[in-house]
């Protein structure tokens, strides 16, 4: 299951908390690493941590392709790329997190919550797959998700039909691409995870009940690591502290 894992290339979409916690992982461990964002603060933090920063927007695929062919020129061929980005676009009316009742919804939150959930995990999918495809020897995408796409919660239905969508996508690309070598693996972390755009909403809880992102960032290497003979698609991380679902 656990292969020997030789450093090689690592790309990240996103890098503020989560994906920079993979790139610290993974740089610590003699990788190359590449890093996808937006706003000038967090590609900052890139280079800080003496990774690539490239700037595009990830929901585009357009500008996905030419970020992975930044990073190829710089590093050689790409091994992993990691979504770790937060894809939704709430709507500018504003409205509760997750979109709120159904009853009480609008188009524009189905957009913001569902639609663009479900493109941004599209975009980095295909266009992840044909840039491993094009490399010609395999490779590893994970997506990660949240709880949200096993099970739907009271006024979040339109966050988890974007979480819905981002898993039916990945099982299809998973099951179209493993006989080529290119492992596609949906790592949901069913729990709040424990970071600085938290920090506000997880006050006085305890530690055990949040995901640790350290710990999130040995999954993705777990999963990278994996071989032809024994390939994990979809791996749930849940805390002790936290209520485990089947």
């Amino acid at each position: 299951m656990m292969g020997v894992m030789e450093p090689g290339t690592i790309l990240t979409l996103g890098a503020r908390n989560l994906g920079g916690a993979i790139l610290d992982h993974f740089l610590a461990r003699g990788w190359r690493a590449a890093a996808v964002a937006r706003s000038a603060d967090t590609l900052q933090q890139v280079r800080d941590r003496g990774a690539l920063a490239v700037e595009a927007d990830a929901s585009d695929p357009g500008e996905l392709d030419r970020a992975i062919g930044a990073v190829q020129d710089e590093h050689g061929d790409v091994d992993v790329i990691v979504n770790a980005v937060s894809a939704s676009r709430p709507p500018q009316s504003g409205g509760p997190w997750g979109g709120g009742p159904i009853a009480d919804g609008t188009t524009d939150g189905v957009r913001g919550w569902t639609v663009a959930v479900a493109e941004q995990a599209f975009a980095f999918l295909s266009t992840g797959a044909r840039a491993l495809r094009e490399q010609g020897h395999g490779g590893t995408l994970v997506q990660v998700t949240g709880g949200s796409s096993r099970r739907a919660m009271p006024n979040r239905g339109m966050w988890a039909a974007g979480a819905f969508a981002t898993r039916a996508l990945t099982q299809a690309a998973a099951q179209e691409l493993r006989a080529e070598g290119i492992h596609v693996a949906l790592l949901i972390v069913d729990a709040t995870i424990e970071s600085p755009k938290t920090e506000q909403m997880t006050a006085g809880r305890a530690r055990e009940e949040l995901a640790d992102m350290a710990r999130i960032a040995e999954a993705v290497e777990f999963l990278a690591a994996q071989d032809l003979r024994a390939y994990t698609h979809e791996l749930v991380l849940t805390p002790a502290g936290d209520q485990w679902v089947p």
